[in-house]
């Protein structure tokens, strides 16, 4: 796929995949289209290219929504929100109740991923506040009703803790943040372990919560849909698991955290799948949430 493609997701009638170009890396930006009773949208990228979300819309006849369902707060999946409401006026924001402010009141979230993301803001643009009337706050196990298809929302906190996981009643699994970034190129999961609230052990817990739903699709929050495959979960435990270790490990041999940083940003194979400056970036990100976790830890 190329950014702007949409895509209908195999064997699922109603539902499409669209790349949004997030960051100029194919595939990266992954939002989902239910072309059902009551239209909705799982995730909404940066709001950089959500030309590319309401051409994909009109493509399909879709004028009104129903919801508008980001997994989570971060900009990368929360950020196009508030645009989507204002082109959309019918649709009502559904997310995580903890994060129902950030939406509305967007400041703190901004500050934030700009600390976090360094010299990738330049990708985003400042997100559209969310006005208080047009959102809502789900909690866990709560359903949406599109019409021809439910929607269950399960709580996911290690990576975040507003985010959620959505299941469908068909076999499909939104996996969020919460099953890591699906890399298909190499048929596996690298981790994400952003600063500040990265939880390792919630984490875990996490994806096996979504192995226990026992799914037939992942529609992964970046790179798009992968048929369901236990042993593929259980390699991203282990991922896990060894990364916090090696940064635990790294911390007690150098000198300071700029150091442990500068460490994996020179080893790291990111740079591979996604280009210099987005797998550096990541890098930085990914060890600044571990050594956060760690500090908290301690």
């Amino acid at each position: 796929m190329a950014p702007g493609d949409l895509k209908p997701v195999d064997d699922h009638p109603d539902l499409y995949y669209l790349d949004t170009g997030m960051y100029d890396v194919e595939g990266y930006g992954s939002v989902y289209i239910f072309d059902t009773d009551q239209p909705a949208l799982v995730d909404t990228g940066i709001g950089t290219n959500r030309e590319y979300i309401f051409a994909a819309l009109d493509q399909l006849d879709i004028d009104s929504l129903a919801y508008i369902l980001p997994t989570h707060a971060h900009l990368d999946h929360a950020g196009g929100a508030g645009f989507l409401a204002e082109r959309y006026p019918e649709a009502e924001v559904l997310i995580h109740e903890r994060a129902v402010r950030h939406l509305v009141d967007p400041d703190r979230l901004i500050s934030g991923t700009k600390s976090a993301v360094g010299e990738m803001w330049t990708y985003y643009t400042e997100p559209k506040p969310v006005p208080e009337d047009r959102i809502r706050g789900l909690t866990d196990g709560e359903t949406v009703d599109l019409g021809s298809l439910t929607l269950t929302a399960h709580e996911a906190p290690g990576h975040a803790p507003h985010q959620h996981v959505f299941e469908t009643d068909t076999g499909v699994v939104f996996t969020a943040d919460a099953a890591g970034l699906y890399v298909p190129d190499h048929d596996e999961i690298r981790v994400t372990s952003p600063p500040s609230q990265f939880d390792v052990h919630q984490c875990l817990d996490d994806v096996s919560m979504i192995q226990s739903l026992d799914p037939e699709l992942l529609c992964f929050g970046h790179f798009g849909p992968r048929a369901y495959n236990e042993q593929l979960l259980d390699g991203y435990k282990r991922s896990l698991v060894e990364w916090v270790e090696a940064i635990r490990q790294r911390r007690e041999s150098l000198s300071d955290d700029d150091a442990v940083i500068r460490h994996f940003v020179d080893h790291t194979e990111l740079t591979e799948i996604w280009g210099t400056e987005k797998g550096r970036e990541e890098t930085k990100l990914n060890v600044r949430g571990v050594l956060s976790f760690l500090d908290r830890q301690d």
